[in-house]
């Protein structure tokens, strides 16, 4: 008699092989369960528990009362342990990268954000939220702000276009060279908006404050990345 667990991994095995055989696409469905069974032999239970092997490792997703999907690779690819811009790291891609500002406006920061930024409390603050695209492909969605300080006294908002690294590095003359950043995981339905905004909610969310090499804080910056559409990486050494 085979035992359960080495059945169940047998089917796991099989069903990766598929995957990386493309016999099922990025996107596609996978057949029910119960056809799955048949095809493999198994019990419905053998199948889900392979199923969840292979949702473990990030080849499938299954949606509850839907079915099961293979997941899309990510589009880009980015390293957890540089500083680049967003944009960079999409044009390394091959891809080309391009912003929407959904707004740009002054005001004065809010009690939790002057408290994350460390500046006084009636600091006044540059409002950014932005579209981050590759190839007009919807990658994340930012919430930035830039205290005003740095900014010329008579600077108008719509200057603003594009990279905000770019920006700061040609405009400004500031060249970010840290960060401190934390990553979340969010499930939300309230991030987004433009015409994809019931579309996506799950994201990961890079949380970071960038300082200019003299020390000054620079940008204080929210952006949530779609899953599956932009990834990170971290290289560790032992």
């Amino acid at each position: 008699m085979v035992r359960k667990g080495t059945l169940v991994s047998r089917v796991s095995e099989d069903l990766r092989g598929q995957l990386a055989a493309g016999q099922y696409l990025p996107g596609s469905r996978l057949p029910t369960e119960s056809a799955l069974g048949e095809a493999f032999e198994v019990s419905r239970p053998t199948i889900r528990a392979a199923l969840r092997e292979l949702e473990a490792l990030g080849l499938v997703q299954t949606r509850h009362g839907v079915g099961t999907f293979v997941v899309d690779r990510p589009v880009v690819q980015a390293g957890l342990e540089r500083l680049d811009s967003i944009t960079e790291s999409i044009r390394a891609t091959g891809r080309e990268p391009s912003m929407a500002y959904a707004g740009r406006f002054f005001r004065p920061a809010l009690p939790e954000e002057a408290a994350r930024m460390g500046v006084p409390g009636d600091t006044e603050v540059l409002d950014l939220r932005r579209t981050i695209l590759a190839d007009g492909e919807v990658m994340a969605y930012s919430y930035d702000l830039m205290p005003k300080t740095i900014l010329p006294p008579d600077f108008d908002p719509a200057e603003l276009e594009g990279s905000i690294f770019e920006f700061l590095r040609t405009r400004l003359g500031i060249h970010p060279d840290r960060g401190v950043a934390e990553v979340h995981a969010v499930a939300s339905g309230h991030v987004a908006w433009g015409k994809e905004a019931t579309a996506h909610n799950l994201f990961v969310l890079l949380n970071q404050l960038h300082y200019a090499s003299d020390g000054r804080l620079v940008l204080y910056s929210r952006t949530y990345f779609i899953e599956g559409r932009y990834s990170f990486t971290v290289l560790r050494r032992g």
